[in-house]
């Protein structure tokens, strides 16, 4: 018996996040179909000009605003950030810099620094 190998669909939400793109940004053909493994990798190899445009401007989704900023999204959440960003966006709350932001930023690197503590501890031999 022989096993036919058959391409794998994906919803398109599923397929938005794994391109770390804000699927209601994206064109209507995107969003009403399923994407195969295959398209998928061909987007993620060779984007077509409206995927460059909607990663380099946004708007972009929770994940990718809490990266750009250097916090969690609970701090987002936690600021009352719920929606999705622009480019500008992020750029103007960077440039403001609020208390919220220095405030996140220093939970995150708290959270950071001990699982790195924790990552380290676990390499140690045990006496």
């Amino acid at each position: 018996m022989t096993v036919r190998k058959t391409s794998q669909d994906m919803k398109p939400a599923t397929a938005a996040k794994k391109l770390d793109i804000y699927l209601p940004a994206t064109p209507a053909e995107f969003q009403e179909g399923f994407i195969s493994r295959e398209e998928l990798t061909a987007l993620q190899n060779d984007p077509p000009e409206w995927l460059q445009e909607l990663r380099k401007s946004g708007p972009h989704p929770r994940s990718v605003v809490a990266a750009r900023l250097g916090v969690s999204i609970s701090g987002l959440a936690r600021a009352g950030v719920t929606d999705a960003l622009t480019t500008d966006d992020i750029d103007a709350i960077r440039e403001d810099n609020p208390d919220w932001l220095e405030h996140e930023r220093g939970i995150q690197a708290d959270v950071l620094a001990e699982a790195a503590r924790l990552k380290d501890e676990k390499k140690k031999p045990r006496a």
